[in-house]
């Protein structure tokens, strides 16, 4: 990769931070306090998309990684699921925990799967 490509890889690193802060303040809205369903929907498409990106065959190396490191990296979070898990943990709401930690991993997985799956479909 040029300097080019890197500079273009970390604007597409903030745009992703940005959208992920956008669509998790629409789905959370007007619900504090409430299960973190917006970060676990980022993760979900975020996953899809990578395995996606992932599954096409050919797809250029640099563009993987502008899209997938940059954009999708800046996009997903493994953090704020730890942070919101123990914060559920911590107030009380171990079950709501459990399903943050687990349905994460195990939606992420499959959505990741499925993205690989659709993304091998394309013509070579």
């Amino acid at each position: 990769m040029n300097a080019v490509d890197w500079a273009i890889l970390i604007v597409a690193g903030g745009i992703g931070a940005g959208v992920r802060y956008l669509l998790d303040g629409v789905v959370m809205r007007g619900r504090p306090g409430a299960f973190p369903l917006g970060i676990l929907l980022v993760n979900i498409i975020g996953s899809f998309l990578l395995g996606l990106l992932t599954g096409i065959p050919g797809f250029a190396t640099t563009w993987l990684a502008i899209l997938g490191t940059g954009l999708l990296g800046g996009f997903t979070t493994f953090s704020t699921v730890a942070t919101e898990t123990v914060l559920l943990a911590q107030g009380g709401r171990r079950d709501w925990a459990w399903i943050n930690l687990l349905g994460t991993l195990a939606l992420c997985v499959v959505a990741a799967a499925l993205g690989l799956m659709i993304g091998g479909m394309f013509p070579r």
